[in-house]
């Protein structure tokens, strides 16, 4: 029986893609808490979300480990070295040892710590010849959970999210429904039962055109790629003003999700 949870990482877990009435994100990570929030007694649960979208391992360390170690919570759920992974010339291994490092500290204090992988990149077009790379970074995430016995939220196995359907516009951020189906997983990762199968077949669609794929390709550039790029080359990132989400109420989460369900 869960009773505080903390949930640390970038924009995956900020929950980018899956935004809520006032603008701001949900996610899978407040989805999640909902799920355990249901299994306490009314008003018995925390919750805090530290993540910010953009960041590197080193300033997730720097920033919300402190926090989510002082709050010796009885879970934290932990996703960093994405960013750093998608970075020209950075090595896997090295980026695991500093991975490592982390969840030592947070394992001296937390209940448990779920870690996550990577998405398998294959059907993206400007991060598929990254697979390798993060398959990589994945077998460290692996290792290193089996070493401190961490449960692992691992999404590259997750197949229902690999559809087009489960992601936003920008091809780099799961939509509200991918979100959806990670919170369950992560459910099912720490054995509790959940309301729907995160691997629900998604309904049929009829085939797409070239031509179709083509003009979608070509907007995605335009509204997405490059903005990205440019920010890579003036080395901005897209959290530089972004305060982490903090304290949550899961009443709160349920009725943000139910006015835009």
């Amino acid at each position: 029986m869960i009773g505080s949870y903390v949930a640390v990482g970038d924009s995956f877990t900020e929950g980018v893609g899956d935004p809520g009435p006032d603008g701001a994100f949900v996610g899978w990570a407040d989805r999640f808490a909902v799920l355990l929030a249901d299994r306490r007694p009314e008003g018995d649960f925390g919750y805090v979300n530290l993540a910010v979208r953009g960041k590197l391992l080193d300033q997730i360390v720097e920033d919300q480990l402190p926090r989510a170690v002082e709050m010796a919570p009885d879970l934290v759920s932990f996703c960093a070295g994405g960013n750093d992974i998608l970075r020209p010339g950075t090595d896997p291994d090295e980026v695991a040892e500093r991975f490592e490092r982390a969840i030592a500290a947070l394992t001296s204090v937390a209940g448990t710590v779920m870690v996550t992988t990577g998405f398998d990149t294959r059907g993206v077009p400007v991060l598929k010849h990254l697979r390798g790379k993060i398959a990589t970074y994945n077998g460290h995430v692996r290792a290193v959970a089996d070493r401190y016995g961490c449960p692992v939220l691992d999404l590259w196995s997750l197949k229902s999210i690999q559809d087009r359907r489960a992601w936003d516009g920008d091809r780099l951020h799961l939509g509200a429904e991918g979100h959806t189906r990670v919170a369950l997983r992560a459910g099912q990762v720490l054995g509790l039962e959940v309301p729907a199968d995160p691997e629900q077949p998604w309904p049929q669609l009829p085939p797409r055109g070239t031509l179709e794929i083509r003009r979608d390709d070509v907007q995605w550039a335009r509204e997405y790629l490059v903005p990205w790029i440019g920010r890579r080359l003036r080395g901005e990132s897209s959290g530089d003003h972004v305060t982490a989400k903090g304290t949550l109420s899961p009443d709160d989460i349920k009725l943000r999700i139910a006015s835009v369900a």
